[in-house]
């Protein structure tokens, strides 16, 4: 094809213009490269790793044994068990269900072949060795019924010090597991727990272990004997000393933190765990436990393991409760990003609202978090119902969670819609299983997560970089990353729609002349300085374009510059993690 002369003219300046606009950028940036300012969203290394988070015992069965089927029987088996009241065709489970450590690394490739970086595990700590016989019966969909439920999830641990006998497998266990995953190219969160053990009280009779806590010898350091928190004697007697005299969630002991004992039990356990290969840490039920505590738990594991990143779960909507948890004098946390959570729940959802109800969520301007950069982001978990939504709308939240700002979190499962809409006993917890897993890459839902998770794993803008926004109106979003540090430059330009049809984008302002590289695939734009930038997106789709270089524009830096500042740990209130 012969383009006509007059076409060829005008393409010939455009580029001569394009190539112009590039020559004079580097050599502005070559004459003032030493008075640059930085522009990073955070220097924090997890940052480069999206985190896949799985319930090792609903993941996959590896090892089946280890499966200890006849445990607790005849009358308080821990092994499977239907929640009752389920409505006919649907299912959910009180006991175990296999899932073990064997189960994770067989999948490891699997993980990161998808895009992650990082496992994060709920707890592998010791579990009562019996289903509860206190508590409200467990019923379908209701959440704090205990009555009839074993520890599969990790969270009743009775020794902090020993993994739980449903997980290891002889030659595997979690050191094992830890240098496996690290071979195969993943990092190890590891989830703990420093607010509460097992359920402790309002069982008809003490039932071996419920209640109790033991040391790493294996010696009873605390029990809390069935009785109900207000009648525990710490000052009498040295078994109620961990505890609080007082309820806090459900049935569940309440350590208490100003025990200096207490304290120890906890960073020693911790220790134990990061000694034999845990990367990172998540923190559970964080609010329930005072600040104090945090900023000496931080401190003291960081003395030995300096730059440790720990994250933290306070199931709350309220950023400046959540906020307080970052900051520098309470142990610089950083925590999972419930607000943001929301906004995807009402934008991706069936409620189906615009990209604008994602700004307010973002922070991005002097908002309470020592870094926003850092938080955790999802739009679900165990904890609550899965993201309720059609196959275009989980594909539509992943684009937004592996582009915006935040370390993006992905509960297992979700990359291929499993369970959507359920909650705690009602389905969200279901074993997700090997055969699921197997089929995983013929889903639309994981191939469209695959395909962005790996942009974002190979792209430092996406995984560092100051945000700028754009537009977030409706069904379209358009916003940059920008990344100059440590003769890195890369700027990531983001345009999303979560239309069904597929919709052009004409961007006129803060704009960087030069040749922007389709990520995704595509033409490259050949952007002259005072044209508009152009582009389509397809129906529920996502196009990143990239710029290799320091960018030049005046209105872009300015832009970048006030996003900078607007971070308080970049003005010194929270020194970056190298």
């Amino acid at each position: 094809m012969r383009l006509h002369p007059l076409s060829a003219l005008l393409a010939g300046l455009l580029a001569a213009s394009t190539l112009a606009a590039e020559t004079e950028a580097t050599a502005t940036v070559e004459r003032t490269s030493a008075r640059l300012p930085v522009f990073v969203g955070t220097t924090e290394p997890m940052a480069a790793h999206a985190v896949y988070f799985l319930m090792t015992d609903r993941f996959v069965n590896g090892d089946p044994s280890n499966d200890h089927r006849e445990q607790g029987l005849p009358d308080h088996g821990t092994w499977g068990g239907p929640v009752p009241g389920a409505p006919p065709g649907k299912e959910d489970f009180v006991g175990y269900l296999g899932g073990d450590f064997r189960g994770i690394l067989d999948n490891a490739g699997y993980i990161r072949d998808l895009g992650f970086g990082a496992v994060w595990l709920t707890p592998i700590v010791e579990q009562p060795d019996e289903a509860f016989s206190g508590g409200t019966p467990a019923a379908w969909g209701k959440m704090f019924t205990d009555g009839g439920k074993s520890g599969y999830h990790g969270y009743w641990g009775t020794n902090f010090y020993q993994i739980d006998e449903h997980l290891p497998s002889e030659g595997l266990d979690f050191r094992a597991l830890a240098a496996g995953l690290r071979a195969r190219g993943l990092k190890t969160v590891l989830d703990v727990v420093a607010n509460h053990g097992s359920p402790s009280f309002s069982a008809p009779e003490q039932r071996d272990q419920f209640g109790k806590l033991f040391n790493e010898a294996g010696e009873l350091v605390a029990d809390h004997q069935n009785l109900h928190p207000k009648r525990l004697k710490p000052e009498r007697n040295p078994l109620h000393a961990f505890f609080h005299p007082e309820p806090d969630i459900a049935q569940l002991s309440n350590f208490d933190e100003s025990n200096r004992a207490v304290v120890d039990y906890l960073v020693g356990s911790s220790l134990k765990w990061l000694g034999q290969g845990a990367d990172a840490l998540r923190l559970d039920t964080i609010k329930h436990m005072p600040l104090p505590f945090w900023k000496t738990y931080a401190d003291r594991l960081r003395a030995e393991h300096p730059g440790l990143f720990m994250f933290g779960e306070a199931f709350d909507y309220d950023p400046e409760l959540l906020g307080r948890f970052t900051q520098p004098g309470n142990g610089s946390i950083s925590v999972l990003d419930f607000p943001l959570q929301k906004a995807m729940g009402e934008v991706f959802g069936k409620r189906d609202a615009g990209y604008e109800a994602i700004v307010p969520a973002l922070f991005l301007d002097d908002g309470p978090y020592a870094n926003p950069y850092v938080l955790m982001t999802f739009y679900d978990n165990h904890d609550m119902p899965r993201l309720d939504a059609d196959d275009a709308g989980f594909i539509n939240a992943n684009n937004l969670l592996f582009t915006v700002r935040g370390i993006p979190v992905v509960y297992q499962g979700s990359e291929v819609g499993f369970m959507r809409g359920t909650a705690e006993h009602a389905g969200n917890r279901n074993y997700f299983g090997q055969a699921r897993i197997d089929a995983a890459p013929s889903n639309p839902i994981h191939a469209a997560l695959k395909r962005i998770a790996n942009l974002r794993a190979n792209t430092p803008a996406l995984q560092r970089g100051l945000q700028v926004n754009l537009e977030f109106q409706g069904d379209r979003a358009a916003f940059y990353r920008i990344l100059e540090q440590d003769g890195v430059a890369q700027t990531a330009l983001v345009l999303l729609n979560k239309g069904d049809t597929a919709t052009r984008f004409r961007l006129t302002e803060n704009l960087q002349p030069g040749r922007w590289r389709p990520a995704l695939g595509g033409e490259t734009v050949p952007l002259a300085a005072g044209r508009a930038f152009e582009a389509e997106v397809p129906a529920n789709g996502v196009q990143v374009y990239l710029f290799e270089q320091p960018i030049t524009a005046p209105a872009l830096r300015a832009a970048a510059e006030a996003a900078a500042r607007a971070i308080p740990a970049s003005r010194g209130a929270v020194p970056a993690a190298d």
